[in-house]
């Protein structure tokens, strides 16, 4: 993608004005009222991505059912791709592409919030999760960028980040995954 050799000069400049999207205030706001609503009513929110996604999906868990900033109790979120046995035993007898889905299948209740993490939001697993997170009366959040794909058009509500390669999705991701936890953390305490 980028064959030639480029400095950090180059590289932090990829990075300038990522965050200022004029989308991303809306977006996070809905995002925010899905999730404290799911807390409040006792539900919970589970993330599943792949590669950094899932290590963003399992950071961004820990923040809620840790805690982000403030003391507050636990609150019930988790990633879908920490469970090895879990993962490996579903890839195997169900195929890959369903390894979320299934897992969706079995943990999500109606009220709950599924996301998924996805920088092209094509990849099938995901996919698959948010339409099994539908049949079960879950809202769907896409994490995504580059323009969505498929999993942008399905999703009820989408953080749309920016469009460029991975990594540069997924730092949005994260910084707006971080707002959003902030966020939630806020109204749940100071409600």
């Amino acid at each position: 993608m980028h064959g030639s050799r480029r400095g950090f000069a180059e590289l932090l400049a990829d990075r300038r004005g990522q965050l200022d999207a004029e989308r991303y205030p809306a977006q996070v706001a809905a995002i925010v009222a899905a999730m404290v609503t799911a807390f409040r009513n006792g539900k919970k929110v589970l993330w599943c991505g792949n590669g950094g996604s899932a290590a963003d999906a399992q950071h961004l868990a820990a923040e809620f059912s840790g805690r982000f900033l403030r003391e507050r109790h636990g609150l019930p979120s988790e990633a879908l791709s920490v469970n090895s046995s879990a993962v490996t035993a579903i890839a195997n007898d169900f195929g890959y592409e369903n390894v979320f889905a299934r897992q969706v299948e079995a943990f999500t209740q109606p009220g709950d919030v599924v996301v998924g993490i996805t920088t092209s939001g094509t990849s099938p697993n995901i996919l698959r999760a948010m339409e099994a997170a539908k049949k079960h009366g879950a809202t769907t959040v896409a994490f995504t960028g580059n323009g969505g794909g498929p999993l942008a058009k399905m999703a009820d509500l989408v953080l749309m980040g920016p469009d460029g390669y991975s990594a540069i999705v997924q730092e949005v991701h994260i910084t707006m995954g971080h707002i959003i936890c902030d966020l939630v953390e806020q109204d749940l305490i100071f409600e």
